[in-house]
C-alpha cells in the first residue's frame, strides 16, 4: 500500500508540473492529469506515435521509455543541457515546474521531428557535398551538436543506468566464494541469477552506488543510504519455489554484522562464541534486508512443513527427502592419497582450509568420491566423520532445552506458513522468536513465565509471511538453516539459471573449468 501512495503522489506530482508545459503547447493543461490520455498527448508533443504511449505499460522496459521521453520534454523546450536532462531523470516535477513558469521557456515543436529533418538534410548536404548548406544547418541546429566528452560521458552515464537496472530488476551475476553448495557448485563458478522467476522485489533501499551491492571497494565502507526506504513489494511470480531447488537469498542473520579481514560474522553467533560480550572496538554494521549478504543455498523446507535430520539424512514431513547427486559429508582417509588425483576426481582443494585438513586426511566427499578411493586400495580406509555436539551451535541456539541437536541428527522442526498460528509457550518460544520480532516487526517480553507480544500476554502466533529451509549440498561444511535458522520470503531474491564461466578453485591462475560453462545450476 505504501508503494502505491508514492507512485500516486509522484504521479500527481508529474501531471500537475506538466499542466503548463501542455498549455504552452497549445493543449489544455488538464490532459496532463488524465492517465492515459496525458501520456499520448506527451508522446506527440516530443514526436513520437501516439501508440509508443503503450510502452509506459510494461515493467522495467517503462522505466527507459520513461527516461527518454522526459529527456525529449525538456529538449523540445530547448532545454538541452546535460544537468537538466539528469534532473529530468532523477526528479521530473523540478525542471518541469521551472520551465513551466519560466515566461522566456517557449515550446519549439517535437524535438524528434526537427531532429529526423536535420539529419535527412544534413545527410543530402553531405551527399551534394554542399559545405554552404552544412554551414547554415550548423548555425540553425547547433543545438544538436555534442562535444565529445559529453558524448562519451552521456554513453557511459547510459550504459551504468541500463545495467544498474537490469541488475536491480531482472538478472544479476554472482560468483561461488565458499565450498558450501560443493560439489554441485564448486568455487569459483560464475552464475547468472533470474530476478523474476520467484517475483521481481521492489528496491527498499533507495539511495546506493550503481552496481555495487553492499561494500564499496578497498573496504570503504557501506555502498548505500539506509534513508530514505521504501517498503518491501514484491510483484507477482513466474513460478513458486520448489523443494530441492538452489534459491539466492539475503543471509537472514545478517542485520547485524561485525567486519573480520575474510569474512562478515553476525553478531549474534560471536557473542554465542564470546559468551555474550563483543570484543574492544568492534564496529558493528546494520544493514536493511535488501543489503543483507547474498547467499546460495538448496531450499530443501517449504513453509508448512515437518523437517528432521537423522545420522545425516534429510527428512521432510516424515518421508526420506531426495538427496543431491554430490552430497556431501566430511571423512577421514588414510594412508595419504594422491592429491592431484583427489583434485581430477572433484574434490575441494581450493581454500586454505581444505588444503589444510587435506594434510591432515580430511576431506570433505560424496558418495562417488568415496568409492573412487576406496577402489585405490585395499589398505586404503574411508570413515565419515562423526558430528559432535556443541550446545547452542545450531539453531534456535538454546544450550539447554536444544543443546542435544547436531548438523547431523536434528529436530523435528516446523517451518512456518503466512496465515497459520502456532501455539507459543517457553519451550518453542526459540524458534520464533527472532520472526515475531526481527522479521515481523513485533515486541516480544517474557515477563513471570508468561508471553507478551505487544505489550498483550498470548499463547499463541499467526505467521505474517512464508518462511523456508536452506540447507548447503557439502553437508559438514555449510553454514545455512542449520545454524541460524528460517529464510523469510521477503529476502528470497532469485533462481540461479546457469553458470556462465569458472575458474579452477576459484583462481583463474589455475585455470578455467571449461566443461562447467553454460552448465544449469539448478541440477540436482
Amino acid at each position: 500500500m505504501s508503494v502505491l501512495i508514492f507512485l500516486i503522489v509522484l504521479y500527481v506530482l508529474l501531471g500537475v508540473s506538466m499542466m503548463k508545459l501542455f498549455e504552452k503547447a497549445g493543449q489544455p493543461g488538464w490532459k496532463a492529469l488524465v492517465p492515459g490520455l496525458a501520456a499520448v498527448e506527451w508522446c506527440k508533443m516530443i514526436g513520437r506515435k501516439p501508440w509508443y504511449a503503450l510502452w509506459l505499460l510494461f515493467p522495467i522496459v517503462n522505466l527507459f521509455i520513461y527516461a527518454g521521453m522526459v529527456i525529449d520534454l525538456a529538449r523540445s523546450f530547448a532545454k538541452h543541457g546535460f544537468w537538466t536532462s539528469v534532473m529530468a531523470v532523477v526528479f521530473a516535477p523540478v525542471p518541469f515546474f521551472m520551465i513551466g513558469s519560466n515566461v522566456k521557456d517557449t515550446y519549439e515543436g517535437p524535438i524528434l521531428e526537427r531532429e529526423r529533418e536535420y539529419h535527412r538534410l544534413h545527410h543530402d548536404a553531405l551527399e551534394k557535398n554542399d559545405k554552404l548548406a552544412l554551414k547554415k544547418l550548423e548555425h540553425e541546429y547547433g543545438f544538436m551538436r555534442k562535444t565529445q566528452l559529453r558524448e562519451w560521458s552521456e554513453a557511459i552515464i547510459f550504459a551504468v543506468f541500463a545495467a544498474a537496472f537490469i541488475r536491480m530488476f531482472l538478472i544479476e551475476a554472482y560468483v561461488i566464494p565458499t565450498p558450501s553448495m560443493e560439489g554441485t557448485l564448486k568455487v569459483g563458478d560464475f552464475l547468472f541469477v533470474s530476478k523474476a522467476h520467484y517475483g521481481i522485489r521492489t528496491p527498499m533501499t533507495v539511495i546506493q552506488f550503481p552496481l555495487m551491492h553492499n561494500r564499496l571497494p578497498f573496504n570503504l565502507g557501506e555502498s548505500y543510504l539506509k534513508k530514505p526506504a521504501l517498503p518491501y513489494f514484491r510483484l507477482p511470480a513466474i513460478e513458486k519455489i520448489d523443494h530441492n531447488e538452489p534459491v539466492v537469498f539475503n543471509w537472514p542473520a545478517g542485520d547485524s554484522v561485525v567486519a573480520l579481514p575474510d569474512r562478515f560474522l553476525d553478531i549474534y553467533q560471536m557473542r554465542r562464541q564470546t559468551g555474550g560480550a563483543l570484543p574492544p572496538g568492534v564496529d558493528i554494521i546494520v544493514r536493511p534486508t535488501d543489503k543483507k549478504d547474498h547467499y546460495i543455498k538448496r531450499c530443501v523446507g517449504l513453509p508448512g512443513d515437518s523437517l528432521s535430520i537423522r545420522g545425516g539424512q534429510l527428512y521432510i514431513n516424515g518421508a526420506a527427502a531426495q538427496n543431491p547427486m554430490h552430497r556431501q559429508f566430511l571423512y577421514h582417509v588414510e594412508p595419504a592419497v594422491n592429491l592431484q588425483k583427489l583434485e581430477e576426481w572433484g574434490v575441494s582443494l581450493s581454500g586454505e582450509q581444505d588444503r589444510k585438513m587435506a594434510s591432515q586426511g580430511y576431506f570433505n566427499l560424496d558418495d562417488a568420491q568415496v568409492e573412487k578411493i576406496k577402489s585405490i586400495g585395499s589398505n586404503v580406509k574411508v570413515e565419515r566423520v562423526p558430528q559432535e555436539r556443541y550446545p547452542g551451535y545450531v539453531f534456535p541456539n538454546d544450550s539447554k532445552r536444544y543443546g542435544g541437536w547436531t548438523v547431523d541428527d536434528y529436530g523435528p522442526i516446523y517451518i512456518p506458513k503466512a496465515g497459520a498460528t502456532t501455539p507459543l509457550n517457553l519451550d518453542n518460544l526459540p524458534f520464533y522468536k527472532r520472526i515475531i520480532t526481527a522479521f515481523e516487526g513485533n515486541t516480544l517480553a517474557v515477563r513471570d513465565g508468561k508471553i507478551l507480544i505487544n505489550g498483550q500476554e498470548t499463547n499463541t502466533y499467526t505467521f505474517k509471511q512464508d518462511y523456508y529451509w536452506m540447507m548447503g549440498d557439502n553437508r559438514h561444511n555449510s553454514e545455512d538453516s542449520r545454524i541460524w535458522g528460517y529464510v523469510p520470503a521477503d529476502h528470497i531474491v532469485g533462481k540461479p539459471l546457469f553458470i556462465w564461466f569458472s575458474t579452477k578453485n576459484g583462481n583463474i591462475r589455475d585455470g578455467i573449468n571449461w566443461n562447467r560453462i553454460f552448465k544449469s545450476a539448478s541440477s540436482m
